[in-house]
């Protein structure tokens, strides 16, 4: 089982990654918040490892942090909640907002993602509240913060906008709630990247 890979980013997405090692390339599938705290495309990457084995499939999925994955696991062990799933809860919201949404109860945050109706949030709040309460700690330093620059090529508004789009189509929501809160992360202004584009959205998303 690969539990850690360490080697050069070869290509990142808001989703995915690949990852050279050894110049064997590993794609591995990651929540947002991983995608965040990512380098530059040529940069050394280290990454913490779930494999997820099938029938028909060998799956990886890559996180930042031990916190993180150790998350994961808790949340694929609730009746319900699959790899898959658990990816959409952490890109839906951070490490800490997702402890703090359990261990209070707060099932409207919860069901705010998409592919969790009320009684998977039920779940993860009854199975969790407790078992997670060590993670939760302040001295386990977990800071999701957009990138004051990126380095390297500039990219275009429509571009970083169109990427933004796909990123959350492909974690489930509407069409039509994405281009608005798209446009409204836009908007905003300030310097822009695909980054904070996803935060302002998955922000105003939430609201919803």
């Amino acid at each position: 089982m690969i539990a850690h890979l360490s080697g050069t980013l070869l290509s990142k997405q808001a989703t995915s990654v690949i990852v050279d090692v050894g110049g064997i390339g590993y794609e591995l599938a990651i929540p947002l918040s991983t995608f965040y705290d990512l380098g530059e495309i040529g940069e050394p990457v280290q990454l913490r490892v779930y494999t997820h084995v099938r029938e028909d499939a060998l799956q990886l999925y890559g996180f930042k942090s031990a916190r993180e994955r150790e998350l994961f696991l808790q949340l694929i062990s609730v009746n319900g909640v699959g790899p898959a799933l658990a990816i959409k809860l952490l890109s839906g919201m951070n490490a800490d907002e997702m402890i703090a949404s359990i261990r209070t109860n707060n099932l409207v945050r919860l069901v705010a993602i998409p592919g969790v109706g009320r009684k998977t949030a039920e779940r993860l709040v009854v199975d969790l509240r407790d078992k997670i309460a060590a993670l939760s700690s302040p001295a386990l330093e977990e800071e999701f913060a957009a990138k004051a620059a990126v380095e390297g090529a500039p990219t275009t508004t429509e571009a970083m906008r169109n990427d933004a789009m796909s990123a959350l189509a492909n974690l489930g929501y509407q069409r039509a709630a994405v281009e608005k809160a798209v446009k409204n992360a836009v908007d905003e202004g300030g310097e822009l990247s695909v980054e904070v584009i996803l935060r302002r959205s998955l922000r105003s998303l939430a609201k919803v």
